[in-house]
């Protein structure tokens, strides 16, 4: 896997505040840079009257988890075929717009052109997709699903969706457009942040 391992950043503002990185980086969900700061102020520190903030009230709490729980339904779904949720977005995107090219492919999934890069390996690895020089320019590598990429991909599409299902089981059935809405609405909104905004804002 693609994974640097989580590391101490140099200190910021001494004695005040401490960053430290953590590098997520798989195939099962997108490489992800999380910072803490730990705010050590004696002020902070000393003042036992201050109520601690409950992970129960953060929403990113909530969305980290359901990051989690959603990976791995996925991956429950999928087994048999060995493809991640980010292999799977590959493959369908490839399948969709065959000839792309590997860095708008980056761009419309979300996902940054280093670690795409190792993802296409795999595929390619595996024999599922290939890679060839633009005739237009040969540092540019077009994209497309093999025989066997176009078979797998038809049949992992059943199981991928009885995830989506799943992950959604617990909602009211009239409750759940309402929710991808609002997911679409946060993640478009919010799109400038991401580590591999994606082009199409979702």
């Amino acid at each position: 896997m693609d994974c640097l391992p989580a590391r101490p950043a140099s200190a910021r503002w001494p004695n005040r505040c401490y960053l430290y990185t953590d590098y997520q980086c798989n195939d099962i969900g997108q490489q992800s840079l999380i910072e803490v700061c730990l705010h050590v102020q004696p002020t902070i520190m000393t003042n036992r009257s201050a109520n601690p903030i409950g992970l129960d009230a953060l929403p990113g709490h909530y969305i980290r988890r359901l990051q989690q729980i959603a990976v791995a339904i996925f991956m429950q779904e999928t087994a048999e075929f060995g493809v991640t949720p980010v292999q799977f977005a590959a493959l369908q995107m490839v399948a969709h717009q065959p000839g792309l090219d590997q860095r708008t492919l980056a761009r419309t999934i979300g996902f940054d052109t280093s670690t795409i890069a190792g993802v296409i390996d795999r595929l390619e690895t595996r024999g599922l997709m290939t890679r060839r020089p633009s005739p237009a320019d040969r540092r540019v590598r077009l994209l497309s699903l093999t025989d066997q990429g176009q078979r797998l991909l038809a049949d992992v599409v059943p199981p991928m969706l009885r995830a989506q299902q799943r992950m959604l089981e617990p909602l009211p059935s009239a409750q759940r457009d309402e929710f991808i809405r609002m997911l679409h609405v946060l993640v478009t909104a919010n799109n400038e942040f991401s580590r591999a905004p994606s082009d199409s804002g979702s």
